[in-house]
């Protein structure tokens, strides 16, 4: 597995990015998700967060499943 080197610094404020978790919320129009514990880069400074491709992935999933079930409120932590 190969895995890129990220910039040490933010290109928003110039704070230095450490690995980190972040929360992550949608609007589905008729209801909302939220996932708690998304591991991501983290901004020290100004509080940025950048998530990797395949954390995105997992992310995509859930939120097709909860607009497939039409749900409402969709509360949950990402399992990696």
């Amino acid at each position: 597995m190969v895995t890129k080197k990220l910039p040490d610094k933010c290109p928003l404020c110039g704070g230095t990015k450490k690995t980190g978790k972040t929360i992550f919320t949608t609007d589905l129009g008729f209801g909302v998700v939220v996932v708690r514990d998304v591991p991501a880069t983290v901004c020290s400074q100004c509080g940025a967060d950048w998530i990797d491709d395949p954390t995105a992935s997992k992310l995509e999933e859930i939120v097709n499943d909860a607009r497939r079930k039409h749900r409402i409120v969709e509360v949950t932590t990402l399992s990696t």
